[in-house]
């Protein structure tokens, strides 16, 4: 009975403790507001990202999803038109206050619209950042690029040409190749913005692969125009319209109907976008 008790009471714990992991805050955003001039892209958005969850974000053109993305790793640093307000903490410390940037945006890796293959090699393109890093040795390196390049599913169509150029690539590979490059940063929380917009569909499902599997390392916000790639990635699902966060909830329950606002419900079933 003794040890009986005792397992139920470890097994317990166990939940516990894989409970308050899962429901951990990584991102706390407060109050976020964010203009161009007199443009207001964003406005009083409010809301937190869990540690190690897929949390998707939709909304038709213009709705504020870009934006977001752009304040959470601080790119209003590189544009003095754009001026943003409220509290991003990551951790628990505010974003705004990060002694380096640079330090910051390591923690954070962004894979944009376009695939972005830069003028190098395939190699050099996911070496690079951790030779910025200062790792030199060469085992050390070839170990990062081969395994930045599996993760993103790439590997074996390029490990025989990784002295090609990156850029010769064909759009899909290069997308991954730029995840490939997100990655060999080994971030905390991936954000990918309208990744799929310029690759096909079998590499669109390859790439949603990808991040199945990296759902279990780091966090993960996916901004998407296709609200049934959100139903499919993400555990938990923001609508964002005009500029405002309409509603935030698990995502099968939304996509069952289980909403706030009726233009959420409107939204997700395409009656408009």
């Amino acid at each position: 009975m003794v040890g009986t008790r005792a397992a139920t009471q470890s097994q317990q714990a166990q939940t516990m403790t894989s409970s308050t992991q899962a429901h951990r805050k990584k991102l706390e955003v407060k109050d976020l507001s964010i203009r161009y001039g007199d443009f207001t892209a964003l406005s009083g958005v409010t809301l937190d990202i869990r540690e190690r969850e897929i949390f998707g974000v939709i909304g038709p053109a213009n709705s504020g999803k870009t934006s977001f993305l752009t304040a959470i790793n601080r790119m209003d640093a590189m544009s003095a038109d754009m001026h943003v307000n409220g509290q991003i903490l990551f951790d628990g410390v505010d974003a705004a206050k990060w002694r380096n940037l640079y330090s910051l945006r390591r923690r954070i890796g962004v894979v944009f619209p376009l695939p972005v293959g830069l003028p190098m090699t395939i190699y050099d393109n996911v070496a690079m950042a951790p030779r910025l890093a200062g790792i030199k040795e060469k085992a050390e390196l070839d170990l990062i690029v081969e395994r930045c390049l599996t993760r993103a599913a790439l590997w074996d169509e390029v490990k025989d040409r990784l002295t090609s150029l990156g850029s010769l690539l064909s759009g899909g590979q290069q997308q991954r190749l730029t995840i490939s490059r997100a990655l060999s940063q080994d971030p905390e929380l991936l954000m990918l913005d309208e990744f799929s917009i310029a690759v096909d569909p079998v590499t669109t499902m390859r790439i949603e692969d990808v991040l199945q599997e990296l759902r279990s390392e780091m966090t993960i916000i996916l901004v998407t125009n296709l609200v049934q790639q959100a139903h499919r990635l993400a555990d938990r699902t923001a609508f964002f319209l005009n500029g405002r966060c309409v509603e935030i909830g698990e995502t099968e329950a939304m996509f069952n109907g289980q909403v706030q606002d009726p233009m959420t419900l409107d939204y997700i079933e395409g009656r408009f976008g």
